[in-house]
């Protein structure tokens, strides 16, 4: 079996998202900060302000007229969250929806002091579809976009950590941060700060490592587990939270924990009558387990390794929004001279195998003719393609190729014919 190179439609060594959120060189934000410790970036050493991601007036459009339901929108006060029937009702006439956000109840919220937190805006919003899209190709993992909305002088949220990395973009006001050196560092999903909350107090209550206001057009980095609080400063304060869910060594641990499944040895059952609470009985079935596990672990072939730990990356973000309409009619109309690219963000993987050429997906997988191999990684290298121009085919197969890639949204057309 042959491996074509692949995995990330529209990977750019620029990372032009990442440059956004970093007052350095990305390769020496991954090296001196990546998961390790914080960056302030002031707004004058980054290339332009967020008013272009999202503003209050769009925040307004949300909450007001987009049919927002309550999964997306939490409400705060100082670190006590609102019930959803608090400010949801029902949709009316024709919206059988029980949990629509109700404007009005949101307004008397936020006027008695309450933070407004609209969740998975990288789903809902299109210029952070787009930003969040291009961000998690740039760092090679996961991301989802919050804004958190605080009233003036007021705290949404007490002193925690967070169990993924982040990038606070200051949109609107200011807000003043304090940052605490980590209780617990680098934690895992299932490792929340209020399972240490006697200790993230403690910690809170020592000077800051950090205690900074940030303006319109800064952004701040903390990877995973610094302890942060904000207030709201004068008048209204909003802020992106860029939360990174990253792929950690203990994923790695895990996958190599599901492949010890395939062996026998460790499948096995104990003796029957063991005493599992008595060390002496569980020693010797422990060392034979660890060994048996030293062996496999020995054998691990990172292919397997990657094929189990690809789809929490692959699954993470969608590719690109595609128009199914438009699609359908661009498969419908493919030509000789017709433009396509890959879908941006598209995450696969080319294997060929005897006769077949096999393209993985995050939640499917094509078998084409080995023929087809050249063509498919022209197609999906990133570069705009011209129909009679792709490599290895005839057109009729090319026209063939690219109106199945099209149906699969795996491409997308480029404007008028060259």
């Amino acid at each position: 079996m042959t491996t074509v190179p692949g995995g990330r439609a529209g990977r750019s060594t620029d990372r032009p998202a990442l440059r956004r959120c970093v007052a350095t060189d990305p390769d020496h934000f991954a090296s001196a900060h990546w998961g390790r410790s914080p960056l302030l970036s002031p707004a004058a050493e980054l290339p332009k302000g967020f008013d272009d991601l999202l503003t209050l007036a769009g925040v307004d459009d949300l909450l007001s007229r987009r049919g927002l339901r309550a999964p997306f929108l939490r409400v705060a006060k100082n670190g006590a969250v609102v019930g959803s029937n608090q400010f949801t009702r029902g949709g009316g006439v024709g919206a059988e929806i029980a949990d629509q956000v109700a404007d009005d109840q949101v307004t008397r919220l936020f006027a008695d002091g309450h933070t407004l937190v609209l969740q998975g805006l990288h789903r809902l919003w299109p210029p952070l579809i787009d930003f969040a899209g291009q961000l998690g190709v740039d760092l090679g993992h996961p991301v989802q976009v919050n804004a958190y909305i605080t009233p003036a002088s007021s705290r949404g949220f007490a002193a925690h950590y967070d169990v993924h990395d982040v990038f606070v973009l200051q949109l609107d006001g200011t807000k003043r941060w304090h940052i605490h050196e980590p209780v617990h560092r680098d934690p895992l999903r299932d490792q929340p700060w209020d399972r240490r909350a006697d200790a993230v107090a403690a910690r809170a209550g020592q000077p800051p490592l950090i205690d900074t206001v940030l303006s319109p057009g800064d952004a701040l980095y903390l990877p995973r587990g610094y302890l942060h609080s904000a207030t709201a400063l004068g008048g209204v304060s909003a802020h992106l939270t860029v939360g990174i869910h990253v792929l950690t060594r203990y994923a790695l641990a895990e996958a190599l924990l599901a492949l010890a499944g395939d062996d026998v040895e460790l499948r096995s059952s104990l003796p029957l009558g063991i005493d599992a609470a008595d060390p002496a009985q569980l020693a010797p079935h422990l060392a034979q387990t660890v060994a048996a596990l030293a062996d496999v672990l020995a054998k691990a072939d990172p292919a397997d390794v990657a094929r189990r730990v690809r789809g929490r990356v692959w699954q993470g973000n969608r590719p690109a929004p595609i128009s199914p309409l438009a699609q359908v009619a661009a498969a419908q109309s493919v030509a000789e001279g017709m433009r396509v690219r890959v879908r941006p963000g598209l995450r696969y993987r080319l294997e060929t195998e005897g006769d077949r050429v096999r393209v993985e997906l995050p939640d499917d997988q094509l078998s084409l003719p080995v023929s087809t191999a050249p063509a498919l990684a022209g197609l999906l290298g990133g570069e705009p393609c011209v129909v009679g121009e792709i490599p290895g085919l005839p057109v009729a197969d090319q026209i063939v190729l690219v109106r199945r890639l099209l149906r699969e949204g795996m491409l997308v057309a480029m404007g008028d014919p060259v």
